[in-house]
Parts: C-alpha cells; structure tokens; sequence
C-alpha cells in the first residue's frame, strides 16, 4: 500500500468513527428533546417522564463504558443503536398511551 493510500484510509476510518460518533449523540438529543416536548404537551407524565430520562441515563453510561478505552467498534456503535432504537419505541408508546397529565394539574418536575 502507498503511503498516499494509508493515509486516505485512515481518514476515512476517522471521519467514519467520528460522524458514527456524532449520530449517536445527535439522537440522544432528540430523544431528550422528545421528551421533554411530551412532558410541556401532557401526553407524557411525570413518572413516565422520570423512568425515560432513567433510560437515557442509562445509554449514556453504557456510551461512556464503551468510550472508556478512547475507541468504539462497529459493534458497540450497534449496541449503542440498538438500545437507542427501543429507548424511541419507549418514548413513542408513552406519548401515545392515553395518559395524560390532567390539564388542570401544575406540571410538576423537569
């Protein structure tokens, strides 16, 4: 392989791991954006609100795991979008459970 070539596939691995990277927190943001619009709107509840943000929580210390040795594989890059996946068929099946916050109560919590 010529130098030319190592090089250009090691930027490639890079901007892959990194845009892979950014993705995977890019969705994390929307999912606690999703959220939280659901806890303004009343289609999700408090404790609904507290067991989704837990997840999240939880991804995020799963990510961290991962990251731990300053690199994440394919396969932990899979695992992590996985577990995003189900974290959005949560927060899809809370908003549209029925449950609301009775529009005469305060919202309470974040």
């Amino acid at each position: 392989m010529t130098r030319i070539e190592l090089i250009a596939s090691t930027l490639l691995i890079a901007t892959t791991a990194a845009a892979s990277a950014a993705s995977i927190d890019a969705t994390q943001s929307r999912q606690a954006k999703a959220i939280e619009h659901g806890r303004q709107s009343g289609k999700i509840t408090w404790t609904e609100g507290v067991q989704l943000r837990a997840e999240q929580n939880r991804i995020a210390r799963r990510e961290a795991e991962l990251r731990s040795d300053g690199y994440l594989s394919g396969s932990d890059r899979r695992e992590l979008q996985a577990l995003q996946r189900k974290a959005w068929q949560h927060i899809g099946k809370e908003k549209r459970d029925g449950w609301r916050r009775v529009w005469w109560l305060p919202r309470v919590g974040r």
